[in-house]
């Protein structure tokens, strides 16, 4: 299979993003309908982690929210999406390959030299207090999707258990 690699220092952060998204596209390409909104952790008090639907929907206005926050820092107004939950694995597949074109998209004007921000006052607040530059929060954005893709492959073995 042949595999084209995007230039540059961002190229290469958009690559493993695709690629991870790629891996949790794969990850829930055989949850249920069933599954998908059956309650799996009923001791968390994060909303976000009750269900695979749960996590999903976070997934996604995660990796559009990502997106914004730098289109914001470079001088866009945007509001993060709200959370939107489906009732299908086949729609938050296609959420997720929206939310990476919007992700995509964002960077066509973002030069390497950019990805890098010394300085405190001009890098992204984010919403729980961090603060990044736009590779900082890529690479936080990859380790989020690695983060849940693991946290719903432990689902499966719950929700599968009980077979």
């Amino acid at each position: 299979m042949f595999k084209t690699y995007r230039t540059g220092a961002a190229g290469a952060l958009l690559d493993e993003y695709e690629k991870i998204i790629n891996e949790f596209l794969g990850a829930i390409n055989d949850i249920s309908n069933d599954e998908l909104v059956t309650i799996v952790d009923k001791q968390t008090a994060d909303l976000n982690c009750q269900s695979v639907q749960s996590i999903l929907a976070h997934v996604v206005r995660a990796v559009y929210a990502y997106a914004i926050y730098i289109r914001n820092i470079r001088g866009a107004e945007m509001d993060k999406p709200a959370i939107k939950f489906q009732l299908s694995v086949n729609d938050y597949q296609s959420d997720l390959k929206n939310a990476f074109a919007f992700t995509v998209e964002t960077f066509e004007n973002i030069n390497d030299n950019e990805l890098e921000e010394p300085d405190n006052s001009k890098k992204i607040m984010t919403s729980w207090g961090q603060s990044y530059d736009i590779e900082q929060i890529m690479e936080h954005a990859i380790v989020h999707i690695l983060r849940h893709k693991r946290q719903i492959e432990k689902f499966k073995l719950e929700l599968r258990k009980k077979e």
